[in-house]
């Protein structure tokens, strides 16, 4: 489905957010900060402007990109310092949507970018004069063929009369940077939505008289971190506390030992973001994945469920966390060295020495690969990928972002 999105701007010089006209830093200028407070607080995609000028501004914003994308789930489009298709591969390979070309500047890279890149993650930027007396906006190309210079959707970018934008057949969505840090997406979206503008707000298929509720008209929720699946807490929910989990996209429960409504962090500032919420096969008990800020427990352990009754040992090397705790052992080797570690032999040598061992452990791959012994391709496979972790950690790349890229291909 296609909605009115609402992106804040975001506006980068050096590695730090700052005001447009002035380039001042703000008073957060913690770009990775401010973006994880959008995400949160229920804002679509982030429009970020590259204001560098020379190379070293342009890697620091191009670092603070990666970041940001590394911490939030929403899309980032990008734009600003584009003058060669090297820029357009940065602002691709740090986790944008789409790398936005400047008409009066770069439109000579528009067919070239979108023939490597795809048309779908190249945007444009025009300055004329639009409906509503806007004098900018972003054409975003939504077409997935060669049609990209008929088949396009705007993004106003200004604070006027963003209802009026949102009647617009072609609209993609508005943007400013005058949204505030706390502004409430959600509730405002709740108020365009009540326009029969469509927008991207939480909506449940289920009513709460669906469920199955206990003597006390309310269900349990177990609560789980949506990226570990760690379980963090388990709580009781109301009618109320549900319709306004859905409203305002954070945890909401009814404490039953004050008798009254909690939204989860409301005073801690540990608040819980909704990202799924599911019933069981019975309708009694709901499975809430939520971004945790904070801890969940009021102990200030990072679960409510920490004494250990029984356990017995099992195989319990899930992948990623295996790849996890050892890239976490050999980033801890580059932080704190320890004398005979082979990691911190690696590091000493520098990056030629990493890159021929890499080199190295690839060639053994490839011949244990023609070896009929399967077992071998395993410890060679094992080898390369330490070698590689070594790598990640000299060149400050995590498997998170690894994992992201992967999934965006």
């Amino acid at each position: 489905m296609n909605y009115f999105n609402l992106i804040p701007a975001i506006y980068l010089y050096n590695g730090k957010v700052v005001d447009k006209d002035t380039r001042e830093i703000k008073e957060d200028g913690n770009p990775v900060s401010l973006a994880t407070i959008y995400d949160n607080n229920g804002a679509d995609e982030l429009l970020i402007f590259d204001l560098s000028t020379t190379d070293s501004e342009h890697e620091a914003n191009i670092s603070a990109m990666i970041h940001i994308a590394d911490a939030v789930d929403i899309p980032m489009i990008v734009g600003g310092n584009i003058k060669r298709l090297e820029d357009v591969k940065k602002y691709i390979y740090a986790g944008a949507k789409k790398a936005i070309l400047c008409s009066e500047m770069n439109m000579d890279l528009l067919d070239e970018a979108s023939a490597r890149f795809g048309s779908e993650n190249i945007a444009l930027y025009s300055d004329e004069e639009v409906e509503n007396s806007v004098k900018e906006k972003i054409s975003l190309i939504v077409s997935q063929n060669s049609a990209i210079k008929t088949d396009m959707k705007v993004l106003y970018i200004g604070e006027q009369n963003i209802d009026t934008f949102a009647q617009s057949e072609n609209a993609y969505g508005a943007s400013s940077d005058t949204f505030e840090k706390q502004f409430d997406f959600m509730k405002y979206k709740a108020e365009l939505k009540a326009q029969n503008i469509p927008v991207n707000v939480f909506e449940s298929p289920m009513k709460f008289s669906d469920f199955k509720t206990n003597e006390d008209k309310m269900i349990p929720v177990i609560v789980q971190d949506y990226k570990t699946d760690k379980v963090l807490m388990l709580a009781y929910m109301n009618e109320d506390a549900f319709n306004n989990t859905i409203a305002t996209g954070k945890m909401t429960y009814y404490s039953r030992s004050r008798d009254e409504l909690w939204v989860k962090g409301e005073s801690s500032g540990h608040y819980q973001y909704v990202k799924e919420l599911y019933m069981d096969c019975d309708v009694d008990t709901m499975l809430a994945k939520v971004r945790q800020v904070g801890v969940p427990c009021h102990t200030g352990a990072d679960t409510c469920f920490f004494n250990e009754l029984v356990k017995k040992e099992y195989d319990n090397t899930n992948p990623m966390k295996v790849f996890e705790d050892v890239f976490q052992v050999i980033l801890d080797r580059k932080e704190n060295p320890k004398e005979g570690s082979y990691t911190n032999y690696l590091f000493d040598k520098g990056i030629d020495k990493i890159l021929k061992k890499v080199g190295e452990e690839a060639t053994e791959i490839v011949i244990a690969a023609k070896n009929p012994d399967a077992q071998e391709i395993k410890y060679e496979i094992s080898d390369f990928l330490y070698h590689v972790m070594v790598l990640m950690a000299e060149k400050g790349v995590s498997w998170k972002e690894i994992t992201k890229e992967l999934a965006r291909r």
